[in-house]
């Protein structure tokens, strides 16, 4: 597929070149921030899984460089226009001759300027080179190993004390995201449970980082248990949301994880060593748990004719040679509710004005199909682009007779 036919299949792809964006990806964070106002009182911020850095440059543009985007930006540009409004009709509502210039009042900057925030750190981590951006400090490390954690905290806080056994961050952060993925197979269940293990990494770093009312926002594949993730992270956060941006594809089983206000349990200390404060005692704890519950045993009823014993269901039970019958005991809740499910709240984000990023547009008369802003460092098929040419072509050197 050539540039043009993908500019006009993908709108993001095409607006993406146009803005200066990285990747199309910076739309989803962008229209996840107008649902959510995920960047309100943030300074502090770790972003997971990086590369190519679109995610990183939204971070950078927004908090470092104090630009506005999508319905902020419309609100600055409306409150730009009530302001020279204002001043045009001020002169006649003050008695003052409308040929003279009356002074700016002292006040606020003009809401088209841009406003950069003070003491911003931004730590972006990935296994690929990220190419560098203003303000923000590159890690090339694994999230998913322990050795990550200090060298985050580390860079977070230089005074850091590598040595010491604790792994939480002295100045905390206030917003963890993850747009990380693995390269998918086709294989939905299997990409699920990997996209899973990889977001159960990140989640554990940013428990380690987060202070208490931070954010957290992470990639996800929608599946049959999502349901056991939004119930999983309700322990840790007092608002979860499943959501789909409109700039990614409806035909993607993509959404992403928003989770607002951390709030740890009591006592709760992050480890990657017990990654949720569980670890190997998992089995330990359901097992004690269980040792708690209350025993309750199956409804049996005797037949009077035959004195066979049978449960409710209609399933016969053995009795012993005494003719003691034994039950079959099963695990109960206390409140008797073992059926009940959470039900994880799904919500569409972005303009209904905005692009359909299935949809197919027409080009512009004039249009020029441009190069992406950053091409890939390295990309996973460089090595297979290298094989092929030095095979001389997709189908092999010509060999004369």
């Amino acid at each position: 597929m050539g540039k043009s036919s993908k500019d006009k299949r993908d709108a993001y792809y095409r607006l993406a070149k146009e803005q200066g964006w990285r990747a199309r990806s910076a739309f989803k964070l962008l229209q996840l921030d107008e649902e959510f106002d995920l960047f309100k009182d943030v300074t502090r911020v770790v972003d997971l899984c990086a590369a190519p850095g679109s995610w990183s440059q939204v971070l950078s543009r927004v908090l470092i460089r104090g630009e506005t985007f999508g319905r902020a930006a419309w609100q600055d540009k409306e409150a730009q226009l009530r302001q020279q409004m204002l001043r045009v009709f001020a002169p006649e509502k003050t008695g003052v001759s409308a040929t003279v210039d009356a002074a700016p009042a002292p006040g606020p900057p003009a809401a088209s300027e841009p406003r950069p925030r003070k003491d911003v750190k931004i730590v972006a981590i990935d296994l690929q080179p990220i190419s560098p951006l203003p303000g923000i400090v590159t890690l090339r490390a694994d999230i998913t190993h322990p050795a990550t954690v200090p060298l985050l905290l580390k860079t977070l806080d230089p005074d850091h004390d590598s040595a010491s056994t604790t792994q939480q961050a002295s100045h905390p952060v206030d917003l963890v995201l993850s747009d990380g993925a693995p390269d998918v197979t086709g294989l939905h269940d299997l990409d699920i449970y990997v996209q899973s293990q990889l977001l159960f990494a990140a989640l554990n770093l940013a428990l380690c980082v987060l202070k208490p009312g931070g954010k957290f926002v992470a990639k996800i594949f929608r599946g049959r248990n999502v349901d056991v993730l939004f119930a999983q992270l309700k322990l840790f956060f007092a608002r979860v949301v499943v959501a789909k941006p409109r700039s990614s594809r409806a035909s993607s089983i993509e959404a992403f994880i928003v989770c607002l206000h951390f709030q740890p349990p009591p006592g709760f200390t992050a480890s990657l060593d017990e990654p949720l404060g569980v670890g190997h005692k998992l089995a330990a704890m359901v097992q004690e748990r269980n040792a708690q519950l209350p025993i309750i045993a199956t409804e049996a009823r005797q037949d009077a004719v035959s004195g066979v014993w049978h449960t409710v269901s209609g399933s016969e039970l053995q009795p012993w040679q005494d003719g003691v019958v034994e039950l079959d005991f099963e695990d109960a809740t206390q409140n008797g509710e073992s059926d009940a499910r959470w039900i994880a709240p799904f919500l569409a984000c972005g303009d209904l004005s905005a692009f359909d990023s299935d949809a197919s547009y027409q080009l512009p008369e004039g249009h020029v199909t441009l190069d992406p802003v950053q091409p890939p460092t390295a990309p996973p098929y460089k090595r297979a682009i290298e094989m092929r040419r030095a095979a001389g072509g997709a189908y092999g050197k010509t060999v004369k007779h």
